[in-house]
Formats: structure tokens, sequence, C-alpha cells
């Protein structure tokens, strides 16, 4: 999800969802490391609970980017086995590190010792013609053998040579089994599943079998899913109006385009709001033609309501 779960991003779905557990985007340890990790690691208070994602197999820099993410006060500091992309690869670091369980337990063992919070893995089941129950054990038991007690795991194997990072998101099949066996002969870890999971009916029933559900492009595409899942875990909160919750968003956009942002930067994460409702058409196209404008302002957002019938 890098580029995609920004901080903006973040507020805006914290806004749809009170509880669930937000990710950052993945950020490399050498970017925190060596770069501007104020910026990196900046998101708003309201976003807790949140984990930060982090990319590397420099032992001493993943320590590091760790450490810095724990003073910034993080809840989960989150290690990346699971992107598949050529520059991930090209950096060693991602579903590369796959074949390289014992790198990745000494990456976790350095970041625990510097961090007073759970760090954990997310992988995918497999890696090309590694696609096997006993490789993604053997992995999963290197990892819990040093300690963690935590596994995001990615029901599909990534293929690193001959598919994009896009297909990797849709080609390789889905194997739902081999995680729930994972849970099976671990019962004392905890493992939570995500890929290919776009209905909120099918949410109940995977948590039958798995600790919990992890949820990416389809609550991007679709946020107002996360206000749904909300309720469904939670009876007694009642749905947020859709338009109230732009509403809610106005402050904030207005306070960072005070701080020099782009509106484009914002809104980009709220054109799947109305999704499946009436003028939800009228909602994107007006945002997608008036926010990257100069000088764009709070008053586009407005705007784009204003364009949509009322019932909406």
């Amino acid at each position: 999800m890098m580029d995609w779960t920004d901080r903006h991003c973040r507020y805006f779905m914290r806004l749809l969802s009170p509880s669930v557990r937000l990710y950052t985007e993945m950020v490399t340890a050498a970017a925190v490391v060596h770069g501007d990790r104020r910026s990196l690691l900046r998101y708003d208070e309201s976003e807790h609970p949140i984990a930060v994602q982090l990319g590397g197999s420099n032992v001493d820099w993943m320590a590091s980017a760790a450490r810095y993410a724990n003073e910034c006060g993080f809840d989960e500091i989150n290690i990346n086995i699971g992107c598949p992309s050529d520059r991930v690869q090209s950096g060693q670091f991602g579903a590369c590190l796959m074949a390289q369980p014992g790198l990745v337990a000494e990456c976790f063992s350095a970041m625990r010792d510097e961090v007073d919070v759970p760090v954990t893995v997310k992988t995918r089941i497999g890696i090309d013609d590694q696609d096997s129950y006993d490789f993604l054990r053997g992995f999963v038991d290197t990892l819990a053998s040093a300690g963690c007690r935590k596994f995001i795991v990615h029901a599909r194997i990534a293929i690193l040579d001959g598919l994009s990072p896009k297909e990797n998101r849709s080609v390789p099949p889905l194997n739902y089994e081999r995680v729930f066996r994972l849970k099976q002969d671990y019962p004392e870890l905890d493992i939570v599943l995500n890929g290919g999971v776009q209905e909120l009916s099918q949410i109940d029933t995977l948590l039958e079998r798995v600790d919990g559900v992890m949820i990416g492009r389809q609550a991007y595409h679709h946020p107002y899913l996360l206000a749904e899942i909300e309720k469904q875990l939670h009876p007694d909160r009642p749905l947020p109006d859709r338009r109230n919750v732009v509403d809610r968003m106005l402050p904030y956009i207005e306070q960072e385009l005070a701080d020099g942002e782009r509106l484009i930067r914002i809104t980009r994460h709220m054109l799947g709001l109305f999704a499946g409702q009436p003028g939800a058409r009228a909602w994107r196209r007006y945002l997608s033609e008036n926010a990257h404008r100069e000088g764009a302002g709070a008053e586009v957002v407005a705007a784009a309501l204003d364009a949509m019938p009322v019932a909406a």
C-alpha cells in the first residue's frame, strides 16, 4: 500500500471506524535512519491504534528504525515480508526475504530489543517455486522461535520473477486453507489473514478460523466498508453519515492546506466514500476535475457535496 495509506488516508479512515487497527504504508528502514524521519513517521493522535510497517534487511538499520518508531508512539512495529515489487527486491527486502528466514529472525530480535511494543511480521504463504505448506511453516517456525507472536499472512504466494506487483495481488490463487492450517498448528500465535476479503459477510466466517482479518485495497476503494465492519463488531455504535464524515474532514483539510499541503493529496483518498450511492460519480468527477487546481481549497470539497443528490 505504498503511497496509498499515508497519514491523510489514515485520518480519513479513522473517522469511519474508531477501533480498527491502521497500518502505515511501508517505510524503508534506510529512509528512516538516513532521511526525514519526522515526516516519514508523522501521524495524528486520532489514528491510534496504529502500526508502522518497516522494510529492510540491514539488521542495524531495522533496529534503529524500530527504536525511532517506538519513540514516536506507534502501537505496533511490523516487518513487511510481503511486498513483491522489483524496487523492493533490489533493496533486498519485502517478499524475497522469505528465502532468508534466519536474517528476518535476526532483524526481528534486534528490533524487539529496542522497543516496548509488539514487533510483528507480514508475509506471503510462499515465493516462486517455494509453494508449499512446509516452506511457510519453516519460515514461521524460525520467527516464532525468535519470539514473534503475530503474523499477518497474505494468502497468496509472490511470484518475484515474471509478475508485476499488481498481478501479484490477483494472479496467484488465494489459499486460505494454508493460513487456516497455520493457525491450527500454532494455536499460541496470533494469525491474521490478508488477501481477497471484499465482503462484510466474509469476515465473521474467517474470524472463526483465524485471529484477525486485514483488508487493504477493498477498504481503500470502498472506505465505507470500514464503518460497516465497525457496526458489525460493535452493534451499539451507529453508522456514520457520509456527509457528516466529509464535514468532519474539512477542519483537517483547512489546517493541512495552511501548512502547505495540496488539496489533491488529501481528497484522492476520499473518492470512494460514496461508492454505490446516488451521486457517487458526480462526487468523484468534481473532486477529480477540481482538487488538483492551483489554490484549490476546502470549498472544492463542499462544492463536491453540493453537486450530489441530498439523499446521498
